[in-house]
């Protein structure tokens, strides 16, 4: 019988998602800015730095997911070891991207590129092996909701608290070279505490047979008859983007939109704070409606939302309330999607016999390191053609342009999402349920 897992263990695993979201929601969020508007750097070849870096962390996430698979376990597991110790070496380089040499323009952009895509290295060898942990903690269905749910939680919580503190803390000092690696210095000192918090208190309870060998070839054929997680993939590359270039883009819009940049911090705290209601709307959708239609009905929310905000004026009060509407909403499918993951490793084991969690997780990964690259060169190359200006008015030109790309690109972009979930996902809740019995059933089988 699957294990049920106790409270203190889902919300140690949600506490990773906390210490993941202190490293990546800066790259995420301010990165760009200290790249355009410290740094000196142009908003296009900012974006390029995003581009080719997502892109090459999106290969390293599969060569740590391979790493990852074909290690033996320790005992204290597959997963736990290698995520804490790569937790260190991350915080120190979350604040080293936050640093950059007096050199010229072309050293710093040299620089930038350096500095991420190392970055990148290390938060693969943290984030696989914790997505991966999931589904080694259990098979039980709602235990696997209620996990995302929690890992939805670490996730918002960590974006509202750099919305919210991040910027002031950089304000506190005059040079904002010295500001934005102290601001990064704190987070990532939080991050580490978080990461050990789930280390500690979570167990891998599903493991692979003592004798089952994973060679390079089983783990590609894994990936390859894995049609659920092509279609998640594909899906994933629209939902990210859109979320991340929301993220990315609001600094800007609070700062020549709205003409205040301090902003920032409450209508972060509003969005992100308000979004957390998601955390318990998703176990009782899923309960009523399943996985699938829950997410379609994040979707459609989201979109509605969006799009109203575009074509009204802009005021903080009217922007700030269709916002967390529209961020509440796609916070239900983005949560959700940890939950599938966790099914179509198990679909995987099933179809092919082999349980190549870490590579799987990987795959999925590398999608959102694709997305997430789109989203970043987007924002950069979007900001150059409105005509974005650093530290300077803006025409009516470029404010309607950072409005377009902080809420109609998502619209559309989550659009498609909802069109590729809706036509070609088939992996139902009860369909799990029958592979998790089945498994079940073969490793019973086999024993004997």
């Amino acid at each position: 019988m699957t294990k049920k897992l106790s409270f203190r263990e889902k919300a140690a695993y949600g506490v990773g998602d906390l210490g993941n979201g202190f490293t990546f929601d800066l790259g995420q969020a301010y990165l760009l800015k200290f790249y355009t508007d410290v740094c000196g750097i142009s908003g296009a070849a900012a974006g390029g730095v995003f581009l080719f870096s997502k892109i090459f962390d999106a290969f390293m996430d599969v060569l740590a997911g391979s790493y990852i698979d074909k290690r033996k376990a320790s005992k204290n597991g597959k997963y736990r070891p290698v995520m804490i110790n790569s937790a260190f070496i991350l915080a120190a380089l979350t604040v080293i991207t936050f640093i950059f040499p007096d050199v010229s323009v072309q050293g710093k952009l040299i620089y930038a590129y350096a500095s991420y895509m190392i970055w990148g290295l290390c938060y693969s060898m943290v984030n696989i092996p914790y997505g991966s942990l999931a589904a080694a903690m259990t098979q039980d269905v709602n235990d696997r909701t209620q996990l995302a749910s929690f890992r939805q939680a670490g996730s918002l919580i960590a974006l509202l608290i750099t919305g919210v503190v991040f910027m002031p803390i950089v304000l506190l000092f005059n040079d904002n070279k010295i500001g934005f690696p102290v601001a990064a210095a704190i987070m990532g000192v939080l991050g580490i505490i978080s990461h050990y918090t789930c280390y500690k208190f979570t167990k891998e309870n599903i493991t692979p047979p003592a004798n089952e060998k994973l060679r390079t070839r089983d783990l590609l054929g894994a990936l390859k008859g894995n049609k659920p997680l092509w279609i998640l993939i594909i899906m994933s590359l629209f939902t990210i983007s859109a979320y991340n270039i929301k993220i990315a883009m609001l600094v800007y819009f609070c700062e020549y939109n709205l003409n205040d940049v301090k902003l920032l911090a409450i209508i972060n705290f509003i969005i992100i704070g308000s979004s957390i209601l998601s955390i318990f709307a998703i176990p009782q959708m899923v309960k009523i409606f399943g996985k699938k239609q829950s997410m379609l009905i994040g979707f459609g929310i989201s979109i509605t939302a969006d799009i109203i905000n575009f074509f009204i004026p802009s005021n903080p009060i009217s922007f700030t309330i269709l916002a967390s509407i529209a961020f509440i909403a796609i916070s239900i499918p983005n949560g959700i999607v940890w939950a599938l993951i966790s099914d179509i490793i198990d679909y995987g084991e099933w179809k092919t016999g082999k349980r190549a969690a870490g590579v799987t997780y990987a795959a999925f990964s590398f999608s959102r390191k694709v997305a997430q690259s789109i989203s970043g060169f987007s924002a950069g190359l979007g900001l150059t053609l409105i005509g974005y200006v650093p530290k300077a008015i803006q025409s009516s030109a470029s404010l309607a342009g950072i409005k377009g790309l902080l809420l109609l690109y998502p619209a559309i972009t989550i659009g498609i999402a909802a069109i590729i979930i809706t036509l070609w996902y088939e992996l139902t809740d009860d369909r799990c349920q029958e592979i998790v019995h089945e498994i079940a059933a073969r490793k019973q089988l086999s024993a004997n």
